[in-house]
């Protein structure tokens, strides 16, 4: 399924066993796959080439073969059409390196992931063709009465499940529908009775790249077709245009040429099923060969010799962009998406595309069909070598989709009339992924933005709503509502797969005013909707947390749920509130306990405990090595020293932290943590840049990994 990432709530298969990272810990401080690589503008270009056959092998095995390359793919295949015919169709590297069998594009079966969604979204095309389906109509009218909120006076419809405009609450892969279990057995329509989640957003309002509405998809075609979605896949798609080697169930010879997946440091990952067991939002297996068929069939108005999977029309209509923040910026048609920014030229709305990932694979099928050309790159490791491949593409063959946007003559906003974009602006899909926005002072035309990944930098105003970010030179724009408020943006190097909502006015508390020395957390965290956004409350900015809430606290902040175990790890566990929460932290590795089978949930934290179960999280991406000359004052126990240094270098503290002439900090470790102080660290870990933590890294890449894990408690004597 596309973002599936380790961007977000991180589901990694390893050697058997699951492993859970808390999302707002992950992409708030590592630098992972959320944004797409774009071109580097200042970069040499390749020289203009003809698209031919040579041409098109020469240009693959250029990019497989490059040195840079190697790390990004295990095993690939890729192939390219033109104008009906297969110009070039290659495998690379290994699809078990282990027995040294190598991709064929032919006969190797890679997961195509949300690939999937092109096809589920072509097989709801046909039925609309015979009048089956009205793509207007409340979706319910063909799934069944599902039920599920929906505030608005505005239905869900078809449309909005193909244009990813639903206003559904993010309802994304959990955690156990990756499994090992093969003879688990989950119909689509059992899971989405189980999963059906509530409208929060008016449908149509917004752009959230949604997984569930192609499930939903999948059991509207299972529904008004009278098939088994799989069954009507290979009839009305696979079959006439000669697929053989495509299907959504892992068994006999998809499963026997299937390549392994592989992770990032190149370590074979176990074989996994999924729930439900077929997926239409995700679980296609196919090969390149395949879906050169369809490709071409696509790009020649639906027709495969005699055979026909769409009429000419219908693939016109799919090819349409139905959403849009911008022009520039276009979002989805009926099953494609648009392509990742080059720097400078925004997405081309001559070019349809559709990205993939699950756990080890990675895809993209992109088609220009005013060029009736076509590409598709499959491979087994989860890595941005696509968007490497989609840029150097456009730029050797076809160059005037990366030329510079021509932009109309616009006169810069004044600083006061820019002051409506301020704010933080959370992602849709990733909460965790938050921005800041200010106006810049009394200079006009420009807007300050602030992230956890590229830190602070300028975006400037080039058109009504539209910035250009300088230092991607990507395009930014903004979505105004009916009363001319700003309600979303879309900044695409952070996330191309949907918007950010702009949080609310915060009003502050009783007991918090805007002089407050920690004013700008608790505010910070009103306006995402993490603390009730009520003057009227007190926040009780000095009282003890609990060890139990802060477990609680931090996940909920991730937008993690709690573990669905009744089998806790500590005794003392069984009817508490936050038990679900610190089980979680338990399987996580986040908490040990004090040794003795209790976990003292209501017992007050220290901040040295608190710190220690973050660093927990963390320390494989921060080694303990490159803090261990961090200075500390005061008192601190040895076994939260690296905690602590880690804690205080990446800035996940509030001004609490005193840092003296001699450049050591004092942590105050044995004091108990306070709301105001715990509301530092949430804020810090959605807003703290780390671009010189990534920095130290890369310098220290050879820096010695250690220190022993310390208990949360000090252990008993």
């Amino acid at each position: 399924m596309n973002t599936w990432l380790p961007d977000t709530q991180l589901r990694l298969w390893s050697k058997g066993k699951k492993v859970f990272t808390a999302a707002v810990l992950t992409a708030s401080l590592v630098l992972a796959t959320v944004q797409p690589v774009s071109a580097n503008a200042n970069a040499e270009q390749p020289p203009v080439k003809e698209l031919t056959a040579n041409n098109a092998a020469a240009f693959l095995d250029e990019i497989f073969t490059a040195e840079q390359a190697k790390p990004l793919f295990t095993g690939a295949a890729a192939v390219i059409v033109k104008d009906g015919k297969v110009l070039a169709q290659k495998g690379y590297g290994y699809a078990d390196k282990e027995k040294q069998v190598k991709v064929d594009p032919a006969s190797t079966v890679f997961r195509i992931a949300s690939v999937s969604k092109t096809f589920t979204a072509a097989a709801i095309m046909q039925l609309v063709e015979q009048g089956k389906i009205d793509l207007k109509e409340d979706f319910r009218k063909y799934a069944g009465e599902l039920k599920f909120d929906n505030p608005f006076n505005k239905p869900v419809t078809v449309e909005h499940l193909l244009t990813h405009t639903t206003g559904f609450q993010v309802q994304d892969v959990q955690a156990e529908d990756i499994h090992n279990d093969f003879d688990k057995v989950v119909s689509i329509e059992d899971y989405v009775i189980a999963n059906m989640p509530p409208v929060v957003r008016e449908p149509g309002s917004s752009y959230m790249y949604d997984n569930f509405a192609s499930l939903l998809l999948g059991l509207i075609i299972e529904k008004v077709s009278g098939e088994p979605y799989e069954t009507y896949m290979d009839k009305h798609l696979f079959q006439p245009l000669d697929m053989k080697n495509s299907g959504f169930l892992m068994e006999g010879k998809l499963k026997d040429n299937m390549a392994f997946s592989y992770d990032a440091a190149d370590e074979k990952v176990e074989r996994f099923t999924v729930t439900p067991t077929v997926m239409p939002h995700g679980g296609m297996l196919s090969t390149a060969e395949d879906v050169s068929k369809f490709m071409i069939a696509f790009l020649n108005g639906g027709a495969a010799d005699t055979n026909r999977i769409l009429a000419e029309k219908t693939v016109k209509e799919m090819e349409e962009y139905r959403s849009a923040i911008h022009p520039l910026l276009p979002d989805t048609t009926y099953g494609f998406e648009a392509p990742f920014q080059i720097a400078g030229a925004g997405s081309s709305s001559k070019v349809i595309t559709k990205a993939g990932d699950m756990i080890g694979f990675s895809s993209y099928l992109f088609l220009i069909p005013e060029q009736n050309t076509g590409v598709f790159i499959t491979y087994n490791k989860q890595t941005a070598l696509r968007n490497v491949l989609y840029a150097q593409f456009i730029n050797t063959f076809f160059p005037q989709y990366a030329k510079p946007a021509e932009l109309a003559a616009f006169t810069p906003q004044s600083a006061a009339a820019l002051n409506k974009y301020s704010g933080l602006y959370a992602d849709l899909r990733l909460k965790v992924l938050v921005s800041s926005l200010n106006s810049n002072g009394d200079k006009a035309g420009t807007l300050t933005i602030s992230d956890v990944f590229l830190g602070q930098r300028d975006l400037r105003q080039v058109g009504e709503s539209l910035f250009v970010d300088d230092l991607t030179n990507q395009f930014t724009a903004f979505k105004l509502d009916d009363k001319g408020q700003v309600s979303y943006m879309k900044e695409p190097y952070l996330n191309p797969f949907g918007y950010s909502a702009k949080g609310k006015q915060a009003v502050g508390y009783v007991d918090v005013n805007e002089k407050h020395l920690y004013a700008e957390p608790i505010f910070g965290l009103q306006s995402l909707g993490y603390y009730a956004n009520d003057a009227t409350k007190s926040f009780k900015p000095e009282e003890s947390v609990t060890r139990g809430e802060y477990i609680q606290q931090v996940l909920e902040t991730s937008l993690a749920s709690g573990s669905k175990t009744t089998e806790y790890a500590f005794t003392d566990l069984a009817g508490h509130p936050s038990a679900a929460y610190i089980q979680l932290g338990y399987e996580m590795g986040m908490v040990v306990g004090d040794g003795k089978g209790k976990f003292e949930p209501d017992r007050a934290i220290t901040r040295q405990e608190a710190a220690v179960m973050i660093w927990r999280l963390l320390s494989a991406q921060y080694p303990p090595a490159l803090f261990e000359d961090v200075k500390l004052a005061g008192e601190t126990d040895k076994w939260a020293v690296p905690a602590v240094q880690m804690i205080v270098t990446i800035g996940l503290h509030g001004p609490e932290v005193e840092f003296k002439a001699d450049g050591s900090a004092e942590f105050h470790s044995k004091q108990l943590l306070n709301r105001q102080e715990l509301a530092a660290v949430l804020y810090a870990m959605f807003t703290q840049p780390t671009d010189h933590i990534v920095a130290a890294l890369a310098a220290q890449q050879a820096a010695e990994q250690g220190a022993d894990e310390p208990a949360d408690v000090k252990p008993a004597a």
